[in-house]
């Protein structure tokens, strides 16, 4: 699921997302942030971040498990549902949106 928020609304991006509970993830070359959802590494929130003009784009799903096989990026993935859309708008009022 998709969002842009202003970027006077949030000022850095990383500094929201840390704030929001976010840590950096590594991930072929895009920015993206995980959000743990328990004590283990699944599920997790995911999310990626593209900065265009005067908006920031937040890229959110909800991975529910790792791959299956070594070096593989498939995973079991949710980009909507009850769990992504609660975080977009908890998102959307912490940047007061």
């Amino acid at each position: 699921m998709q969002c842009s928020i202003p970027k006077k609304n949030i000022g850095n991006s990383d500094v929201f997302l840390r704030r929001a509970g976010y840590g950096l993830h590594q991930s072929r070359g895009e920015k993206s942030f995980v959000k743990r959802l328990d004590a283990g590494n699944f599920p997790r929130l995911h999310l990626y971040v593209a900065e265009a003009g005067e908006n920031i784009t937040l890229n959110l799903h909800l991975d529910q498990k790792a791959p299956l096989y070594e070096g593989m990026t498939a995973h079991a993935g949710e980009y909507d549902g009850a769990v992504v859309e609660g975080e977009i708008n908890r998102l959307k009022k912490i940047a007061r949106v």
